[in-house]
């Protein structure tokens, strides 16, 4: 299999970190992501009009691509910059409306290719663990309508999102696959209540309470009680998603661990051409090499039978979970005390690996997952 990238895609690749590089340096991006808001508006508005959100979706859906390896270079390139704003929500909550939307609900598709409508993926709640059918949110019929009760966890660009996509259970226990359903919330819906606060690698995030919160029936995304296959797969996409923006941040933090060793001198000679550290600078090299490998196999799978698809996403979030602390570490060492500082870009990437581990489940999580899907 030929896993060089299309002209299309490098095109796009090299536009995005074109553009990531001019326009959304690190002193530049150091202070979107410490703002109010957690990402700007303008430079949204920008990649939208660059094409990269687009990217993400298939040309039925109105973009023209939505293939595992167009998610894949679109968050390597944003990894690279360490990108704050709401690409991921877009990923999950856009792919949950194409997947399972009617007409009219898809027709949010088109402004959030556009930039115009934010949009956040609502999901994971305080006690679910990872597990996609740990929900306890639930909603029943009142009427000609829903009402939904419960509360979601860390909903990223929660506070300025326009519409979210959220997960109820209309029956069953809470752990079961089935009676969950999903449902796309406008903001400003009487009963929606957010508390939102920075997060520790950037950007901001909220709490997400729905008390008594009234829905028409067409909120309701796809066949009731049936939306497990909808959530595992939008949440497929965000974990390649994620895996490709890990690998994005790895090649800076190497890059710029490499130059340092290169220039920082002891003893008269640079620091690199001492063998212990050229030893664990080849080991991080080869490790990085394992997470890229175990990227592009998740994204040529992710078009294939469920079980082929889960336990190639699972071996690449394991893998970008295991090498990712890793990276993180052995680059902060090597650096030694500078490499801890906020002045630093590296501290940030560090910061963004680790975090990247603990979205859309850890390492511990995806292994185990691993092991109880068996064997194709």
């Amino acid at each position: 299999m030929d896993f060089n990238h299309t002209e299309d895609r490098r095109m796009l690749a090299d536009t995005l970190d074109r553009f990531i590089g001019q326009q959304y340096d690190f002193e530049k991006r150091k202070s979107i992501a410490a703002s109010a808001h957690g990402f700007s508006a303008e430079r949204w508005a920008e990649f939208a009009e660059l094409g990269a959100i687009g990217a993400l979706f298939r040309e039925a859906d109105g973009g023209f691509g939505g293939a595992g390896f167009d998610i894949s270079v679109v968050f390597e390139s944003l990894g690279r910059g360490l990108v704050v704003e709401p690409f991921l929500g877009a990923l999950l909550a856009g792919s949950a409306i194409a997947h399972a939307g009617s007409a009219a609900q898809k027709e949010i598709l088109a402004e959030i290719m556009a930039g115009s409508q934010v949009a956040a993926w609502a999901s994971d709640e305080p006690e679910s663990h990872y597990e996609l059918c740990r929900i306890a949110t639930r909603a029943e019929r009142a009427g000609d309508g829903w009402v939904l009760q419960g509360a979601k966890a860390v909903v990223r660009q929660g506070e300025r999102a326009d519409v979210f996509v959220v997960s109820a259970r209309t029956s069953a226990a809470v752990a079961s696959e089935d009676g969950i359903s999903l449902f796309v919330l406008p903001r400003g819906t009487a009963g929606v209540g957010l508390r939102g606060y920075p997060c520790i690698d950037g950007g901001r995030a909220a709490e997400l309470t729905l008390t008594d919160v009234r829905l028409p029936v067409e909120a309701l995304l796809g066949e009731v009680g049936q939306a497990l296959p909808t959530l595992e797969h939008a949440t497929g996409l965000g974990i390649l998603a994620l895996c490709a923006e890990a690998v994005g941040a790895m090649e800076v933090a190497k890059a710029a661990t490499l130059d340092y060793l290169q220039t920082r001198k002891q003893f008269g000679k640079p620091i690199g051409s001492f063998q212990a550290l050229q030893h664990r600078m080849a080991d991080l090299l080869l490790e990085i090499e394992q997470a890229r490998s175990s990227v592009i196999n998740a994204a040529a799978a992710i078009d294939r039978d469920r079980l082929t698809r889960e336990r190639a996403l699972s071996a690449a979030k394991f893998t970008i979970g295991k090498v990712g602390t890793l990276v993180a570490e052995e680059c902060i060492q090597l650096h030694g005390g500078i490499g801890m500082t906020w002045e630093l870009p590296l501290s940030h990437y560090a910061k963004r690996l680790v975090m990247i581990d603990h979205q859309l489940g850890d390492e511990d999580h995806h292994l185990a997952r691993y092991m109880a899907l068996g064997r194709p």
